[in-house]
């Protein structure tokens, strides 16, 4: 086994590394400035941000109300309801043909859901019995304010109404005292918004159960149309 030499006092190991070089990198060293920069660029960020979302919140707003007046402002048809039906006289005659007389006084209720008024040209109501149309009465136009509530009074009277195709099923309904009627009550009438004529409509479809033999109604059926 060889011995190491000693080396002379002073002298270093190569493999050792020099205190030179034990040192940092240039690049690794701090400085102020460097530290000042990259703390600007995210508050420049921050600023942009608070710039946009200080034009988003009025955008926002200003589309809120731009829907919220189309809707307050958008026409809508009224509704159109049947407050009342009174029969005064119904009668099913089977000779020298079957034929039916129906005599009915009619309350309808009109309202009208917008902010503006609404002129209603005439109001329709048409009698039918199994989708066929027996007769109709048409009641003269009117006007309801805007938000409010009007009624309508209309007067039936159908003189022997002859019914052909259906007499079969006519005469079993009078057997049983109970004949079903179909009653469609319809509104035609225009809104006037601003410098505009918008038409609008109503209608309502009833099916009526009514006791000829005690001149009573049984029970009705009612439900809106929409356009």
């Amino acid at each position: 086994m060889t011995k190491a030499t000693p080396r002379p006092a002073g002298e270093r190991d190569p493999l050792l590394p020099s205190p030179a070089s034990a040192s940092p990198p240039p690049y690794l060293d701090h400085h102020p400035a460097d530290s000042y920069a990259v703390v600007l660029v995210p508050v420049r960020l921050r600023r942009r941000l608070r710039r946009g979302d200080r034009c988003l919140a009025p955008c926002l707003a200003a589309l809120f109300l731009l829907a919220l007046a189309g809707f307050l402002l958008w026409p809508a048809d009224p509704d159109v309801s049947l407050a009342r039906l009174r029969l005064a006289h119904v009668s099913v005659t089977a000779r020298p043909a079957v034929a039916v007389t129906i005599s009915a006084a009619l309350k309808v209720r009109v309202r009208n859901p917008d902010l503006f008024a609404l002129d209603y040209s005439r109001l329709d109501v048409d009698i039918g019995y199994r989708g066929k149309q027996l007769g109709r009465v048409t009641s003269g136009g009117g006007r309801v304010r805007a938000r409010a509530v009007s009624y309508v009074d209309a007067d039936l009277q159908l003189d022997g109404i002859r019914v052909v195709e259906d007499a079969i099923y006519l005469l079993e309904d009078l057997a049983r005292g109970s004949v079903p009627f179909d009653a469609v009550v319809e509104v035609d009438g225009h809104l006037h918004l601003f410098f505009l004529s918008v038409p609008v409509k109503g209608r309502i479809s009833c099916v009526v159960h009514v006791n000829p033999h005690n001149q009573t109604i049984l029970h009705q059926d009612c439900y809106p149309e929409y356009q």
